[in-house]
């Protein structure tokens, strides 16, 4: 009997987030594997029916080896997530999201586990051509075609759900993987100037993380093998979010790798992106988060 769901990168902060609505919405067992390189012990859930393994997705069939027939879906969260780290840690960014990455894919389809893969809109914008700016971009994009491929040569069973600048509880605050979102609040709630990085006219979409592990959930359960895209429908620049702190900012270098826009382009994919836009608002987030701070 399927009866245990995986989450890799359970740890993390989607991932720990999932886990959470999964003990709500359904009865199955659950084990996480992480490697806590960015994912912290802080966030696991002491719950009788969750299991946490420290270990790398390169060696997932090893790690899984007496789970294997048990599994029902596979969530993959356990990948380097950062654009402008990929630059300075790119032999780590290859090792997670191509090495770690192509292993979760066979196990999946060596044992007819069905996936659902994180992508992100950092691979798809400006007409497809975003997925060359960067290390991390570019191994998601490869991955996608992958994932493409395996489905037309041996009918790989998946559900890629695209994240769009996640943010909310749990989200990483400090050092070189936090969010946009967390840096600002850390730096609000420290009264330090909040950092935009030049020349803050980048746009993007923000997701809270609420609505995007209901798109990951609602995916598996449908069971359609499509793309999905999870976003708000307002699009913010960077300085325009660090102004709805209504605090001191101050702007920090250009880096390599910025993107100027989050949109999501149809590359050549097979099934369209159906789009779903999250109802909780990023204005009112903050808003909720100031208010906090001040009681």
């Amino acid at each position: 009997m399927k009866n245990l769901i995986v989450v890799t990168g359970g740890a993390g902060f989607v991932g720990s987030n999932l886990i959470s609505f999964l003990l709500k919405e359904s009865k199955y067992k659950i084990l996480s594997l992480d490697n806590y390189s960015s994912g912290s012990k802080k966030n696991q859930i002491k719950d009788i029916r969750v299991k946490y393994i420290n270990g790398n997705t390169k060696n997932i069939s090893q790690i899984l080896k007496f789970h294997k027939k048990n599994i029902k879906v596979i969530f993959h969260f356990g990948e380097f997530a950062r654009i402008y780290q990929s630059f300075l840690k790119m032999d780590e960014c290859i090792d997670s999201n191509s090495v770690g990455s192509h292993a979760v894919f066979n196990f999946c389809l060596t044992n007819k586990i069905k996936l659902v893969y994180s992508a992100t809109s950092a691979s798809l914008g400006n007409k497809g051509r975003d997925k060359d700016l960067s290390p991390y971009a570019f191994t998601k994009s490869i991955n996608l075609e992958l994932l493409e491929n395996l489905k037309k040569w041996f009918k790989m069973k998946y559900e890629i759900v695209y994240f769009y600048n996640v943010y909310g509880p749990k989200q990483i605050s400090k050092g070189s993987m936090a969010t946009v979102i967390g840096i600002f609040e850390d730096a609000y709630k420290n009264k330090k100037p909040l950092p935009v990085v030049r020349p803050g006219t980048q746009s993007r979409k923000f997701t809270h993380i609420y609505d995007t592990i209901k798109v990951c959930f609602y995916a598996w359960r449908q069971n359609r093998c499509r793309h999905y895209s999870i976003s708000n429908k307002k699009n913010y620049t960077i300085l325009e979010v660090a102004k709805l702190f209504n605090s001191n900012i101050k702007f920090l270098p250009m880096r390599k790798g910025e993107r100027y826009a989050s949109a999501l382009t149809n590359m050549n994919l097979s099934n369209k992106v159906y789009k779903i836009f999250g109802k909780i608002e990023l204005k009112e987030y903050v808003k909720e988060f100031i208010k906090s701070c001040k009681d």
